[in-house]
């Protein structure tokens, strides 16, 4: 009997990919020289420590962190794979003064400003934008809009969030991790589907999955749409703040549709699924078999004995 749904996940990272089992998490390497290595990441997950945070309808957002926490800790140690075999004579200008000023906790540092500036960045396109971008159209256009707000606001998200993906898909780095990101999706099928996890094996599944984390942003950025015909203001900075504030609800609404819909495939939810499957076009590519190594090393590092993976 195949196991049609578990609670292994995963997550592609710079040359290499994170896999998240019931009681470890373990990212996997490939070396420019094709040799594969794995790291267990030490961080137990809220919902372990706690086990009243997953239950459902609250579950969502902490998971969401737990994804974001792991994540960040997994993508250090990519960042510190990618530059340890890098020499001290061959940085220059602001990498040799960062070096210098921050040694180890250069990469720390970097991620860090890094991740402010993405949040404030997000803040500003995903929420700031299209209100002020409606105010300045219902300002413009004299006949009565306002009750397209939502929807503009929506489609103007969504619009965004789309181009941004397909203006970095064409970066080669970022290619690589979406390739990454099909050997995860193309592990876990093979898994799921009780296959012994081989290249060959692995090769024959699907790219697309159900559980992937594009989907689920696909998922979030249609049911703001819903949740933002009951936000009356429409003062930007007003509005921005009432729609963080909303970001819990609409995380914990989307994790239990995404795991109903994986559980009964072919329901009418599966209709608030479908884009993120379609977006999946443009972040899981065809891995190569090195990319396929890795995922099945990260794999077999934290699937569980007895079965315990499997989600009621």
């Amino acid at each position: 009997m195949s196991k049609k749904i578990t609670s292994i996940g995963g997550q592609a990272l710079m040359e290499g990919i994170m896999m998240v089992g019931p009681h470890k998490t373990v990212a996997a390497f490939c070396s420019e020289k094709g040799e594969i290595s794995t790291e267990e990441i030490t961080s137990p997950r809220l919902t372990q420590k706690y086990p009243i945070l997953g239950k459902p309808f609250i579950r969502g957002i902490f998971a969401m962190i737990d994804s974001l926490r792991l994540g960040y800790k997994a993508l250090s140690l990519s960042a510190d794979k990618i530059t340890e075999d890098v020499g001290e004579e061959e940085l220059t200008g602001l990498d040799k003064w960062l070096d210098e000023h921050l040694g180890e906790k250069m990469t720390g540092v970097i991620m860090g400003v890094a991740s402010v500036l993405g949040v404030a960045l997000a803040i500003l396109l995903f929420f700031l934008l299209p209100t002020w971008l409606f105010n300045l159209l219902q300002s413009a256009v004299p006949a009565e809009i306002s009750g397209w707000r939502s929807i503009f606001e929506g489609v103007l998200r969504i619009g965004i969030f789309v181009g941004y993906i397909l203006l970095i898909s064409r970066l080669p780095d970022i290619k690589r991790t979406f390739q990454y990101h099909g050997a995860e999706h193309k592990t876990i099928f093979c898994y799921e589907n009780d296959l012994p996890l081989t290249v060959e094996n692995v090769k024959k599944q699907g790219r697309f999955h159900p559980r992937c984390g594009t989907s689920f942003m696909i998922l979030m950025l249609l049911l703001s749409i819903i949740v933002g015909f009951f936000i009356p203001f429409s003062n930007p900075f007003l509005r921005t703040a009432v729609k963080l504030l909303c970001i819990p609800v609409i995380v914990n609404i989307g994790y239990e549709i995404q795991k109903f819909s994986a559980r009964h495939p072919g329901n009418c939810i599966r209709f608030f699924v479908k884009p993120g499957l379609w977006m999946q076009r443009i972040t899981v590519k065809e891995p190569d078999d090195k990319m396929i190594e890795a995922a099945i090393a990260a794999m077999n590092a934290v699937i569980p004995e007895n079965g315990e993976d499997l989600i009621s």
